[in-house]
């Protein structure tokens, strides 16, 4: 009973400061409570709980490190247009056609050469070629 008290303690200030460190040692009187569930000694006890504290400590925390360390990928330039939705000015077939595209006007094609898409569609913009705009619709 008193791990099962000692997790909860420790689980608010996980919960009050973010910090992962007592999540993993309230993980860890939780195993404790489970070893004297078990019927093992006070000294399993304390073992289990120190051996699970230390292992979820050493393992996941340069995990979590990494992860956050990591700043997410920002499109930026042409790759920012990847995705985007434009409309058709001219005609667009697999030989050419124009587009808006986020307010400018661009050269497009047709992804697939037998599609075509008359002026005012909705098309997705799949890749930029060059100054070319490949489209789907």
């Amino acid at each position: 009973m008193w791990w099962l008290i000692a997790a909860v303690g420790l689980g608010i200030p996980l919960v009050l400061t973010a910090m992962p460190e007592f999540g993993m040692l309230a993980v860890g009187g939780v195993a404790g409570a489970v070893t004297a569930g078990l019927g093992g000694g006070m000294v399993a006890q304390v073992l289990v709980f120190a051996v699970v504290s230390t292992a979820l400590i050493v393992v996941v925390q340069p995990i979590a490190r990494r992860s956050r360390s990591q700043a997410p990928a920002m499109s930026s330039g042409v790759d920012a247009l990847r995705g985007r939705q434009a409309t058709v000015l001219e005609r667009v077939d697999g030989q050419g056609g124009r587009i808006k595209l986020a307010g400018e006007v661009w050269s497009a094609r047709a992804l697939d050469a037998d599609a075509a898409y008359e002026t005012g569609r909705q098309v997705d913009v799949v890749e930029i070629d060059g100054a070319t705009a490949v489209v789907m619709g």
